[in-house]
């Protein structure tokens, strides 16, 4: 380490004989320039700097140098030669947020901080961070990037009337899906597939029963969908009048047990689909052409809990699980898989609970009753044990624990950092994957009744964090203020994004010429990591992409993320199931928000901040049980009123019904002013974009 660093005191001094340095186009700024970094992304272990926990006594990573506590990470050593500055963490380790709340009130300590989006405009506004929009002229690499990505300008513009930018926006990648429902699918088959009928030596009874049908329960259903090889579409038919709807037929037939419900789920696929899936049934949730809806989830779930001893050999299955039962932040994944299976909006919004209506204007989820009939719905799926006892309880549970255990069925999560278990914790012939999104009824306005279709609101866009300058921090010093102007356009530059998402070249795979290897991603050829590299992913990060990018290279923190990487790392059988869902999204048979302003505003992605005022924001910040630490936070730590009700029922909510529940909010908690100041934000987004 010692030597590492004298030989960037040593740059350093060279540079400094000259008096500037350039930066970005019309950014000059003394070589040796130091920013002062309050950056990270929410740990000790993901700032720009090592921490003692991850170094240990001296990590040496896959470019041969070792890294101590204190030590600068790859990504921001090679960012201080190309740029010529020197980077001093002030990181306090926490969350957007938090990190944001610690420096608020002493921002002349700091040059650039971690923030989260709305409260980075809203302290533009009021003149504590600097305006990056009056310098995208000296920014060519950023300005391209908004130029060419307008609703990314439309998700960060602070203020309509001077088209004001306080932050940097980050993506953890870009107009694609984020999560997704992961399944045992090995468990799927067993039940499901084959010629006559299911036997087992053992098995549970049914619970009583608590779930009442969503789908029809009578007539015919088409949906488009995927062939089974995926090379076209067509169209499948739910014909329930054939046989009924799985779950009344459940219901109506009273008590059974395990054996008798697979098999009465066998005889309703063969019925329903006309045949349609033969003997493999499984295809209906888990193939290319699958078409499974929230009733025949439920019914598969039932099944899974009763038939323990086949699929485990024990006297316990979990249904539905999250990651970590014990923590706020992917519990609420619950509530947002409930948005997906019922046709509910704004569980995944990138604001708040925002969503734009068929009407063009905004509506909160937290202020529909429909959210709340569906969020009973998962609490009936609770009552009859189909969700995790872990999750009800909060208990000390991973989801790791129970895949390597054989306890767990299926979640709703990101893809690469949870089918990475195939090669960690599941054993052969076991398979943990990402299956199709289900149908479900929409009310995208295309018709009175609703359209049955496949929809996922789960869509990358502008992230809710981003990274600022402190105007107090950079005040009367032009060399700190180009320089961290400089520091943002090169991360939007094509050399920069594949550095913040890569970390540096010793990391990337090199030709003979020194070029890099590619391979196409997403129609565009991108680097493929260093063999090196990908051994020592696995070494320290068990195959997590993510963690080992942001816990020992530094990058994916802020800025732009490529996914290019993280998909070289995703297990065979990740990439085989998001495959089926990527085919399905090119064929058009999942439908997702749109990253503009749709001719159909409900297909329009709600912009991730929106330019409301000082006083707009400060009387927002009043309606406390709405804000982010409220009684709908999605942090760690957080309670959330969705994932309460879900396991409690509105009683959760001291309510009787969905209505009542959706007047509490937007009456007794002033959702409707939160909504009205929220919609005069949205109406001045829209009105900029048009004119500009």
């Amino acid at each position: 380490m010692k030597r590492l660093t004298a030989i960037v005191l040593a740059m350093i001094m060279v540079l400094s004989l000259a008096v500037v340095t350039a930066g970005a186009e019309g950014l000059t700024y003394a070589p040796g320039t130091v920013l002062r970094m309050a950056t990270g992304y929410n740990s000790a272990k993901t700032g720009i700097t090592f921490d003692s926990e991850t170094a240990g006594e001296g990590v040496t990573l896959a470019d041969g140098v070792t890294y101590n506590t204190g030590s600068l990470k790859p990504t921001w050593v090679a960012l201080q030669e190309i740029l010529g500055v020197v980077f001093e963490s002030k990181y306090q380790g926490n969350g957007a947020a938090k990190e944001f709340e610690y420096w608020k009130d002493r921002l002349n300590e700091v040059d650039m901080v971690s923030g989260n989006a709305s409260t980075l405009s809203e302290y533009g506004e009021v003149g504590s961070l600097v305006n990056l929009a009056d310098y995208l002229d000296r920014m060519p690499n950023f300005k391209a990037y908004l130029e060419a990505n307008p609703i990314v300008r439309l998700s960060i513009t602070g203020n309509t009337k001077t088209g004001a930018i306080y932050f940097s926006p980050y993506f953890d990648g870009v107009n694609d899906i984020e999560r997704m429902p992961l399944m045992r699918v090995d468990w799927t088959m067993k039940l499901l597939d084959g010629e006559g009928e299911f036997t087992a030596e053992a098995c549970k009874d049914l619970a009583p029963y608590a779930y009442t049908p969503y789908m029809p329960t009578s007539g015919k259903i088409e949906i488009e969908t995927p062939t089974l090889d995926g090379t076209a579409t067509e169209i499948v038919v739910k014909d329930f009048d054939a046989c009924g709807n799985i779950v009344q037929m459940m219901n109506d037939a009273g008590p059974m047990n395990g054996v008798q419900a697979v098999n009465m789920l066998r005889d309703y696929i063969d019925k329903a689909y006309g045949g349609y899936y033969g003997t493999q049934r499984s295809n209906l949730f888990i193939g290319q052409n699958a078409a499974w809806d929230a009733d025949e989830l439920v019914a598969l779930l039932r099944c899974v809990v009763a038939n323990p001893q086949t699929l485990n050999g024990t006297d316990s299955v979990q249904g539905l699980f999250s990651r970590e039962d014990n923590n706020n932040q992917r519990r609420v994944d619950m509530f947002r898989f409930t948005g997906t299976l019922f046709g509910v909006r704004g569980m995944e919004s990138r604001q708040d609970y925002l969503f734009v209506g068929t009407d063009g204007v905004l509506h909160d989820a937290r202020q529909e009753a429909e959210t709340y009939v569906a969020l009973e719905r998962m609490h009936a799926m609770a009552a009859e044990g189909l969700i995790s006892q872990a999750f009800i309880d909060g208990a000390q549970e991973t989801s790791s624990t129970y895949l390597e255990n054989d306890l767990g069925f299926m979640s709703y999560d990101y893809n690469q950092t949870q089918t990475v278990m195939n090669a960690t914790k599941l054993q052969e012939g076991e398979k943990y994957m990402a299956v199709m999104i289900p149908v479900a009824r929409w009310f995208d306005g295309t018709d009175e009744n609703g359209v049955y279709m496949r929809f996922t609101e789960s869509w990358r866009s502008v992230k809710t964090d981003g990274w600022a300058i402190s105007k107090a921090g950079v005040a009367g010093d032009d060399n700190k203020l180009f320089a961290a102007l400089a520091l943002i356009d090169y991360a939007y530059s094509e050399k920069g994004q594949i550095l913040m998402s890569y970390g540096p070249d010793a990391f990337i795979k090199k030709n003979d010429d020194g070029s890099y290897v590619t391979f196409n991603f997403n129609g565009k050829e991108m680097p493929v990591i260093a063999d090196a590299t990908y051994e020592e992913l696995w070494a320290r990060a068990k195959g997590n992409y993510t963690n080992y990018a942001r816990q020992f290279l530094g990058s994916t923190l802020s800025f732009v993320k490529s996914q290019a990487f993280e998909y070289q790392c995703t297990h065979e059988v990740g990439r085989e199931g998001a495959g089926k869902l990527s085919v399905a999204i090119g064929l058009g048979t999942i439908k997702h928000p749109l990253l503009e302003l749709a001719d159909n505003p409900w297909y329009t992605s709600v912009a991730t901040v929106l330019p409301n005022t000082k006083v707009e924001n400060d009387e927002l910040n009043t309606y406390t049980q709405l804000t982010a630490n409220g009684k709908f936070s999605s942090g760690n730590g957080g309670e959330n009123l969705f994932v309460n009700i879900i396991v409690s029922g509105l009683a959760a909510a001291n309510v009787d019904s969905p209505e009542a529940a959706a007047e509490m909010v937007t009456l007794d908690w002033y959702g409707d002013m939160y909504l009205e100041l929220k919609n005069t934000g949205w109406d001045r987004i829209t009105e900029y974009f048009s004119a500009n």
